[in-house]
């Protein structure tokens, strides 16, 4: 148990993600430098991942890696747009992103490789203030609603308007990152959101609503790493995934010290990050990204054609067919890793 109960609101879990966002920015090119030496490894933590805070907190890998003489540097990501970005850019090996957001970014030519699953979670949902006169996901036609690009919450949204029979063309969207989105929602920027916890959490407890809620929609939580990283650093890969496993493991069966882990790291009250964890986030999973994993993805493909993010189907289907490498999670052992 965390020895403080966080009790910060909102504002202090926006500024945290914001400072994240700007700290991964800037950092690219420093961190790939590092990246090639064989004695610094790059990997992301983020407030969608609480199994990333886990093993940040505990400490884990950071001793099981020091015993292979190498260094664990920390990086945050706001979002799963993020997280791609320094996975393309070599400023971290390892990153986590939404199974949609993983997919994408092979679609587009990021080289990277699914090699565990963290969670499967409903973190995605669409979102109004309390006073709004928005009822069903139709009501959105003509109005201006924030969403994160490359992101489950922005594929969320995408798949909720074909459903109502609309597109992304009857709206006008709003391009920001996910804080900046409950930001615009809240001094009334923008009509509707399409929120991540555990901001959208906060945001319902400051009194937003959850109008749209579709569990289907929401994918996986995907551990990538880049293929190179993998070619040249198999053991450290099978380290990480086998420290995931130990923080998985601990989090499933400490869920409320997971909670106060969450809350420490977003600023957020104990009551929002428990909401998160024991509602609305599923880690008792099977972390081998099999078939119900990649028939979720074949499922949102033709959405990612449609938006125009990918040019063609043929791209999304070759790209969600060398998507999954396997061959750490089909491996992972918490006993290899050693601590309380």
């Amino acid at each position: 148990m965390l020895a403080n109960r966080v009790t910060r609101r909102t504002a202090l879990s926006i500024t945290a993600l914001a400072v994240g966002a700007v700290a991964l920015s800037g950092c690219a090119g420093e961190n790939a430098s590092a990246a090639g030496d064989g004695k610094t490894l790059s990997i992301d933590y983020a407030t969608y991942n609480p199994l990333s805070l886990v093993l940040k907190e505990k400490g884990w890998l950071d001793a099981a890696a020091k015993e292979q003489g190498v260094t664990v540097e920390w990086i945050q990501s706001a979002g799963s747009n993020k997280a791609n970005e320094a996975l393309r850019a070599d400023a971290v090996q390892v990153g986590s992103t939404a199974g949609s957001a993983a997919l994408l970014a092979r679609s587009n030519g990021s080289p990277i490789k699914t090699i565990s699953l963290y969670s499967q979670p409903e973190w995605a949902a669409l979102v109004v203030n309390k006073d709004s006169k928005i009822t069903t996901p139709a009501d959105l036609k003509g109005k201006s609603v924030a969403a994160t690009k490359g992101t489950d919450p922005y594929f969320f949204l995408l798949q909720t308007l074909e459903e109502a029979g609309l597109s992304e063309k009857d709206i006008t969207l709003q391009n920001v990152q996910h804080a900046d989105g409950r930001t615009a929602l809240a001094n009334g920027s923008v009509d509707a959101w399409s929120g991540l916890d555990p901001i959208m959490a906060a945001a319902e407890q400051d009194g937003a609503k959850l109008f749209h809620r579709n569990l289907d929609y929401n994918t996986y939580g995907a551990l990538n790493a880049r293929a190179d990283f993998i070619e040249e650093s198999p053991e450290l890969a099978q380290l990480v995934v086998d420290s995931y496993e130990k923080a998985r493991e601990w989090a499933v069966a400490n869920p409320d010290e997971t909670a106060d882990i969450l809350a420490e790291v977003a600023g957020l009250e104990s009551e929002v990050a428990q909401t998160v964890i024991n509602e609305r986030s599923n880690l008792d999973v099977d972390t081998v990204p099999g078939e119900s994993f990649t028939k979720v993805l074949g499922n949102i493909a033709p959405t990612l054609v449609a938006s125009g993010d990918v040019s063609k189907q043929e791209t999304v289907d070759e790209a969600l067919a060398t998507l999954v490498d396997d061959q750490f999670a089909t491996k992972a052992d918490a006993k290899n890793i050693s601590g309380e």
